[in-house]
């Protein structure tokens, strides 16, 4: 009985360390200063004060998030660009095969009866080299394409996270969409213009084009600024479709290997199987919008009034099966191309989190 009368302190208002109101036994870890307490249950006693303060600021923004960082978009478009300029110097023979596919159209006797034969050709005609004609067009332009594409998709999906960092799969590829578009409008359309002109320069008996520059003043001198926009509405279906289908399926394999835990970490490995697997579900998803903006970027684009009417002359003259001409290259460039994307730029930003503090 004596022990029931034994006097206690009870702390007047909520609990500065557990929140409750009343009748919470004051103790020693209670009295403590607040910034001793948030430090010991961050397990950061050891570390100086300066230290303990800025560290336990991070933990508090990991933790409004569930634990993941959000990405700052500045880290988005730097990481991406680097990305993109190192994809494309590994893939870019893939590329080439598959255009050169695209614009052997049946309007003349066909010049290659395969991708083998194509890459042999090639070779035979301006040996190894030539493989990487026009590359110099894709790397201009790939490096700010994919720093457009993650910067847009950063910016855009940062707000629309939910309070454990996890984004929705229909905001995702909402997210893709918007990225997919903007990459359109402001790189790919120009710098895939000029990639077909070159390469397709490259197929006639007597090029006119000595060179990347060559061809761009060229092109501008005889067409305007406008003869580098050609085909601007497939382009921004292809582009839209492509990145909305790439980063929904990224996301929803992201959040089936996550689970409840959005701070599991993702090996490279997985994130490249993910990427390959989002890259192959976009090229049997818009292969034919792919087809139709390569007819309309090429020399011979004239022939055509619109995109609509390019889509009805290849389904007239060469049948439906010409919209999946190139599919095989095209697969496997871009499994490989979004493979090495995702993992570059996951582990570029990582890197980024280190050196490049951002609130």
């Amino acid at each position: 009985m004596s022990s029931l009368l034994k006097p206690f302190s009870v702390y007047e208002g909520p609990c500065e360390s557990c929140g409750v109101r009343r009748g919470c036994p004051s103790s020693a870890p209670h009295r403590q200063p607040p910034s001793q307490r948030l430090a010991a249950v961050a397990g950061l006693g050891s570390l100086p004060a300066h230290q303990r303060s800025y560290a336990a600021r991070r933990n508090l923004a990991a933790a409004a998030v569930g634990g993941r960082e959000i990405t700052h978009p500045g880290k988005a478009i730097l990481a991406g660009g680097i990305a993109g300029g190192i994809e494309i110097c590994i893939t870019f023979p893939t590329e080439y095969v598959k255009t050169q596919l695209q614009l052997d159209g049946r309007a003349s006797p066909p010049r290659y009866r395969g991708i083998g034969d194509c890459v042999k050709l090639t070779v035979q005609d301006h040996g190894l080299r030539g493989l990487y004609r026009g590359l110099s067009s894709l790397l201009y332009g790939s490096i700010p394409k994919s720093a457009v594409r993650f910067g847009t998709f950063e910016m855009l999906s940062n707000p629309m996270r939910d309070a454990t960092g996890r984004l929705d799969n229909t905001r995702s590829l909402l997210c893709g969409l918007g990225a997919g578009i903007a990459e359109a409008i402001v790189v790919v359309c120009p710098m895939e213009t000029l990639k077909v002109k070159l390469i397709h320069d490259q197929c006639c008996l007597r090029p006119r084009y000595r060179g990347f520059f060559h061809g761009v003043s060229e092109i501008i001198r005889e067409q305007g600024v406008r003869g580098t926009y050609q085909g601007l509405t497939a382009t921004v279906l292809k582009q839209g479709s492509n990145q909305a289908i790439r980063f929904y399926v990224m996301n929803l394999l992201r959040n089936w290997y996550k689970g409840d835990d959005p701070r599991r970490d993702m090996h490279p490995m997985v994130t490249a199987i993910f990427g390959a697997t989002a890259g192959a579900a976009s090229v049997f998803g818009n292969t034919p919008l792919d087809v139709v903006k390569t007819r309309m970027q090429g020399l011979e684009a004239h022939r055509y009034k619109n995109t609509v009417d390019c889509a009805f002359q290849i389904l007239k003259h060469e049948g439906p099966q010409a919209f999946y001409k190139g599919t095989v290259p095209r697969l496997g460039r871009v499994c490989l191309d979004v493979a090495i994307v995702f993992v570059i730029y996951e582990e570029v930003v990582k890197l980024l989190n280190n050196v490049w503090k951002t609130q």
